[in-house]
This record gives C-alpha cells, sequence and structure tokens, in this order.
C-alpha cells in the first residue's frame, strides 16, 4: 500500500487525468503529470508537470523517479513506454492489456477469440483485402480506422461497396474494421474496477445517448431490465479476469431489438460514461483508480441518487461564454469544468450532472437545461 503523503504518476493530462490529479490530491496524495501539451488540464493543477513526449525514455525515468507507482489517462500510451516503466515501479493498466484496446482489430479479435459477443465485422489491412470480401459481409456499417479513432473521429457511413472503397481510400487506406449496423433498442456501458489482487467493484449500469458520434447524455442508472444489468456486469467482470486487468476499464455495449447484448469497445480508463459517479455515488471512477493504482482497498459503489451527464462540448462557446447563471441556479445541478482554453466545435469542455432522487426529473430538467444552453 501507498500511504497517502505519496507521490502517483499519471501518463497523459486531459480532463480524465485532471479528475484523477483532484482525486488523488484531495486523499493527500502529490501527482506528477507527464504531458507534452505545457496547458494541459492536467498539467495545470498537477504538483509536477513533466512536458515530454510518451516515449521519451528521459522523462519517462523522471516520472519513475518521483512516482510511487503509475497510471495512465487514455489507450493511446505506446505500450512499450509502459513496458520500460513496469521495469522500475509498478504501473496500471498493463502493457498487454492496453494493446488489446488501442487497436480495434487486436480487440476485436481478442474478444472474438474468448468468446465475447461482438458486431459481425471485417477486417482491412490494405487494399487487397477489400478484394476478398467476406461471404457475411452486409451493409449499411461503419468504417472506422483501427487505430487513433475516438468520439466520431476517424471513421465513414458505409452503404455499399462503392462507399467502401472510397471510404477506405478516405481514411488513407490503414488498416480498418468494417462493423455491421444492428437494430439496437439501446446503449449501455459498465465501470469495472479491478486491483493487483483480482478483487472488484462494479458502478452501476449506465445508458448513454450519442450525438455525431460523441457521448451526449448518460442516464444512471440505466432504463433497463434487471436480467440485461446483470449480464453486462457479468461480462464486464469476465473480460477484466480474461485480460488479467489492473485499473478503471469502461465496456460499452449494444443491446440489440432482440435483447441479445454485445460488446462495442473497451476502454483501459475511467469513461465519460462514469462520470456522474463523481456527484452521485458513494465512490467515485476516479477515486477507484487512485484506489488501484496506490493499494488501497476498493470500495463498492453505491448509488444513491438517479443522475442524467450531460457533456458540454465547445460548439456552446460560439456565442460566448454559456448562461451558467440560467443553469446554475437549481441546486440539482453540478458543473465540472476541464480548464481548457481553446473552445473548438466537438471538444470536450466540461459536463454537467442533474441529480435527483427521481430520474424521470432529473431527465426533465436535463431537457430544459439544453434548451437553456442550446444544445441541440
Amino acid at each position: 500500500m501507498i500511504q497517502p503523503g505519496s507521490w502517483l504518476g499519471i501518463l497523459g493530462g486531459g480532463q480524465l487525468g485532471r479528475m484523477f490529479t483532484q482525486a488523488a490530491q484531495s486523499m493527500g496524495y502529490r501527482v506528477a503529470v507527464l504531458d507534452p501539451d505545457p496547458s494541459s488540464p492536467g498539467g495545470r493543477i498537477s504538483d509536477s508537470h513533466l512536458m515530454t513526449e510518451y516515449d521519451d525514455l528521459d522523462g519517462l525515468k523522471e516520472l519513475a523517479r518521483f512516482s510511487s507507482a503509475v497510471t495512465t489517462e487514455f489507450e493511446n500510451i505506446p505500450a512499450d513506454s509502459l513496458r520500460f516503466l513496469s521495469d522500475l515501479l509498478s504501473v496500471s493498466p498493463q502493457a498487454e492489456a492496453v494493446e488489446v484496446a488501442q487497436d480495434r482489430i487486436r480487440e476485436k479479435t481478442f474478444l472474438d477469440k474468448h468468446g465475447f459477443r461482438v458486431v459481425p465485422y471485417a477486417i482491412f489491412n490494405d487494399a487487397n483485402d477489400l478484394a476478398s470480401l467476406p461471404q457475411n459481409l452486409v451493409y449499411p456499417g461503419l468504417l472506422k480506422v483501427s487505430r487513433f479513432g475516438y468520439d466520431g473521429k476517424g471513421q465513414i457511413l458505409i452503404k455499399d461497396f462503392t462507399e467502401l472503397k472510397a471510404g477506405f481510400e478516405k481514411l488513407g487506406s490503414v488498416p480498418c474494421v468494417f462493423e455491421q449496423f444492428l437494430p439496437l433498442e439501446a446503449e449501455v456501458s459498465v465501470i469495472v474496477a479491478r486491483d493487483q489482487m483480482g478483487d472488484t467493484a462494479v458502478f452501476p449500469v449506465a445508458e448513454n445517448q450519442h450525438c455525431n458520434g460523441i457521448l451526449d447524455l448518460t442516464i444512471a442508472p440505466a432504463r433497463v431490465a434487471d436480467p440485461i444489468v446483470s449480464e453486462a456486469k457479468q461480462i464486464a467482470l469476465s473480460l477484466g479476469e480474461v485480460l488479467q486487468y489492473e485499473g478503471v476499464l469502461c465496456v460499452e455495449f449494444f443491446i440489440l431489438s432482440d435483447g441479445g447484448l454485445v460488446i462495442n469497445e473497451i476502454a483501459p480508463r475511467p469513461h465519460n460514461s462514469g462520470h456522474f459517479s463523481m456527484d452521485a455515488c458513494s465512490v467515485s471512477q476516479f477515486e477507484q483508480q487512485v484506489r488501484v493504482t496506490s493499494g488501497l482497498p476498493l470500495i463498492k459503489p453505491r448509488q444513491h441518487t438517479s443522475a442524467v451527464m450531460i457533456n458540454l462540448l465547445g460548439d456552446l462557446w460560439e456565442n460566448g461564454e454559456p448562461p451558467w447563471g440560467r443553469v446554475l441556479n437549481d441546486d440539482r445541478v453540478r458543473l465540472h469544468l476541464y480548464g481548457k482554453d481553446d473552445a473548438r466545435p466537438g471538444r470536450k469542455m466540461g459536463h454537467l450532472t442533474i441529480i435527483d432522487k427521481n430520474l424521470d426529473e432529473a431527465l426533465i430538467l436535463s431537457q430544459q437545461i439544453k434548451t437553456v444552453l442550446g444544445k441541440k
């Protein structure tokens, strides 16, 4: 166990790194953030900000010198950097698990191999693969780059073979995955914390609504049947076991029209859909990440009030600062801004959480707030 007062390191200083830092500091830890961006949200509030690239060995050595243990903020940290650090100190999540999640081809084949249900898919490593299409390929679907795509970026809607060929070229002819559209009832996510001893703690299942490929609204608890909730939690726990995962893991699911569950994506980190835990649960996903990193016991999350989370994108700043006074006049509303200077369209600038014992009332207020903000 690493005692409060010690240093914890984190690779990545975006909003997730910022919220990890806030959680760690509130527990008495000091935090060293490694992020090349001098204005990174996490770096700004950290106790030490190392401004080097994620594969810079001198920077990694310095982070290890500062820290008693290291964690990550996002999945695109080079796995070799995590391996390098793991020879020097405790690292969570481990390189092998991150490698699976940071590449869609590797992720799909891993899940398939271990018996987890996924949407029908096809892999295109190069143009030659287009000439030998799988017999069961059905349109429409999404063509996604295998690496570095997120929040709707690096993906194209495909309706036929002509669009598939053109889309592959538009995406740079890099390795891609085609995912067939299926009739959906809802999208949900499960966040699991799993420590070095294999002990686990599962957050309530959350229901997610997206707009233009970006999470727009999270509703917790999810408005789905209890058997689906139980199955989603069990699948997420089983995946953590197969990965021998250490850290906070998010598993995103599609609920099909027949009630079946398929895994959409996994994220080896806290997740946007888990932000409600900061205001509506006995422990947040970020405190759980601190607990795994430091070796403290995990807490079984208890949701004490219903919640709706609204993502705040840079579009809302198009005409200046949003009208916070008209939003923050209700004691059920919590505002979290991420300390970003440049409010670009589509960029996550913060989130609002609406808490209410009655989920329907929270949903009504969330729609009223979206109207006030001019959010579609």
